[in-house]
């Protein structure tokens, strides 16, 4: 209640009589406010629409957003339910009551001023309580409907491996993509994605065509038409297709391709697949990339599945150095070493037959150590390229990777990875030995290893990294810590945790 304090002197209330400071309206304060209410039209309570799953309030008309107690987006969202109210007085503060969390209930305590009878201001403060009441958000809904989809997008690879599949997972939990995805299906040869938005699955389509050579192709179905509002409703289908071919692949280009690549033996080894295809050619160390667009305007494939890989033995070998480069021959690895072998199939070690073999593993490879790959001496290459090859230019063996115990590298792995969480169906069982396919090839190649987020095991004691005669390890720096909470944090083994 503000007064007019000009005059010294003081005066009586009209309707009580009360010795007041002169005043416009010639009443005392309680008078005053017994004849009027300045705040008659305010609600003194209001609902609010909270969506328990992502914990967001409802901001009319159909606006989910994102607050915090006692924040102030959530203040201004409350001021809005009363902002036609509150046009006829001036607010002049506005300030959160504190409530339990969880009584569902906001106070909010107001203050205004209003000009009332002969040009008097009164200023009055209340309280203004609101019911928070659950409600689902749309997106919460078709998260919880699964098969309440507007986009989905498949991804595809025709391929007997799926390294392909496992690398592309670890990549989109890396950079969070599945969050928005209302499903995750996994069948035989792909992935579907299940998206609420148009929008939303074009960014994965983005993200995929970034990340590995692939193409794809859009469609939509119409669902529904309002003539009225000339409203449209669409269900739209991404197909991206991955080109089938995967890490340890022997391949043979066209020879258009291998010209152009810097005239680079036909048969190549497929040493990495990341937003390229790597090869390299064993007998000369030629080394070239290969993305998408080339892939597809030179298509080629994969001359053996992994099941058909063999095991050899290093009867004797030989470092290459100094070997001169062909007319036109592009770039040398400088992480492998050329040589010349000697080997034998560990199943004909009762024969003398052996095989003369230029490999990449030069570096690796030792008399007597066991070693992975394919007999092209002894098979039916059915391949329109190879077919047309000069017999004396294709190799006996390509030799692929050193073999070591696999027993005794699941048992010393003391590093695991995540997954997503995705509907199953059509599992084969082989896809154990293919996943661990994939995790020998993350502690062989350090380049993939810094695409993907590796954890720590808890379960496996450390041990030295020194250990040089064995497999290839990954060292406890390239590590993160996974997060584990097993008690609640204000007691048992979370209150050590804290402390």
């Amino acid at each position: 209640f503000v007064t007019d304090f000009s005059s010294p002197s003081s005066s009586l209330c009209c309707q009580c009589g009360v010795p007041i400071p002169p005043n416009p309206a010639n009443m005392c304060v309680g008078c005053l406010r017994a004849q009027v209410d300045i705040t008659e039209g305010i609600p003194k309570q209001g609902t609010l629409h909270f969506c328990k799953q992502c914990e967001r309030y409802l901001q009319p008309p159909g606006t989910w957003i994102q607050c915090s107690l006692e924040s102030r987006e959530l203040l201004a969202l409350c001021l809005k339910k009363i902002k036609a109210s509150l046009s006829k007085v001036r607010l002049i503060d506005a300030g959160f009551i504190w409530t339990e969390p969880h009584s569902k209930r906001l106070k909010l305590k107001l203050t205004v001023q209003k000009e009332v009878i002969n040009g008097a201001v009164l200023q009055q403060v209340f309280v203004v309580e609101y019911i928070v009441q659950s409600q689902m958000c749309e997106d919460c809904h078709r998260i919880e409907a699964k098969d309440f989809w507007k986009a989905v997008v498949q991804v595809r690879q025709k391929t007997l491996h799926k390294k392909t599949f496992y690398y592309l997972e670890q990549l989109i939990l890396k950079h969070r993509l599945h969050q928005n995805t209302l499903r995750i299906k996994e069948i035989h040869d792909g992935l579907d994605f299940y998206y609420s938005s148009k929008q939303q699955a074009q960014k994965m389509v983005d993200f995929l065509q970034c990340t590995v050579p692939s193409r794809s192709k859009s469609s939509q179905r119409l669902i529904s038409h309002d003539i009225h509002s000339n409203v449209y409703n669409y269900k739209s289908t991404f197909s991206v297709e991955i080109v089938p071919i995967c890490k340890d692949n022997v391949v043979c280009l066209s020879p258009k391709l291998a010209q152009s690549l810097g005239n680079m033996s036909q048969i190549c080894v497929c040493i990495r697949v990341t937003s390229t295809i790597h090869l390299i050619d064993p007998s000369t160390l030629q080394i070239a990339e290969i993305d998408g667009n080339t892939y597809w305007r030179h298509p080629f494939n994969s001359l053996f599945h992994p099941k058909q890989l063999e095991e050899f033995i290093i009867m004797d070998i030989n470092r290459v150095q100094g070997k001169k480069k062909g007319a036109g021959a592009g770039a040398r690895s400088n992480k492998h070493t050329l040589a010349e072998a000697w080997v034998q199939k560990t199943s004909e070690l009762n024969t003398d037959h052996q095989y003369f073999c230029c490999t990449h593993l030069g570096h690796i490879l030792n008399p007597g150590d066991l070693v992975l790959g394919f007999d092209l001496a002894n098979c039916n290459l059915n391949d329109e390229f190879a077919n047309k090859m000069n017999p004396h230019n294709i190799p006996d063996v390509v030799l692929i990777k050193k073999s070591y115990d696999r027993t005794k590298r699941q048992r010393r792995r003391n590093w695991k990875l995540k997954e997503l969480e995705r509907d199953r169906e059509g599992m084969d069982t082989d896809d154990e030995r293919q996943y661990q396919d994939f995790l020998e090839d993350l502690e062989e190649d350090e380049a993939i290893r810094k695409n993907v987020n590796i954890y720590r095991s808890a379960d496996v004691p450390v041990e030295s990294d020194t250990d040089d005669d064995g497999p290839p390890r990954i060292s406890l720096a390239e590590m993160l810590e996974d997060l584990h909470i097993s008690q609640d944090a204000t007691g048992g083994e979370g209150a050590n945790m804290m402390t």
